[in-house]
């Protein structure tokens, strides 16, 4: 979980930073614009329905697939389907990522590249 949620932390954190500045500003650069929406797009990811916390491996996929940009062609009223669609998709498809995940509590380079592979997948469906 630490391998994927240290970078969350930093991104978030530059997502406030400029969400506060961007109040005051009438026009923003394209990278700044890049950072606003990867923000609100993680911070709706994070959302969870009360009293239904997620299992860490599957809490693992969901903040990989923000983090490492999978969310930005996202519309941001579509990432909690995209989220919940996805991880029906990777238990039922690709299960032995989410086991690897829970036994190894880390994530290995070859479970990554699964996983990685698993999302573009996803994404290139998901409609």
């Amino acid at each position: 979980m630490k391998q994927v949620s240290g970078r969350i932390k930093l991104d978030l954190a530059q997502f406030r930073e400029m969400e506060a500045f961007a109040q005051f500003a009438s026009d923003l650069d394209a990278t700044t614009q890049k950072m606003l929406a990867r923000g609100s797009r993680l911070t709706e990811l994070l959302k969870q329905a009360q009293f239904s916390p997620f299992p860490v491996e599957e809490q693992v996929v969901s903040i990989f697939a923000g983090t490492r940009g999978y969310l930005d062609t996202i519309a941001i009223r579509d990432v909690v389907r995209f989220e919940r669609e996805l991880l029906v998709s990777i238990r039922s498809k690709n299960a032995d990522i989410l086991d690897s995940i829970r036994i190894d509590k880390e994530l290995k380079k070859d479970t990554e590249t699964k996983l990685a592979a698993a999302i573009e997948q996803f994404v290139k469906v998901f409609a």
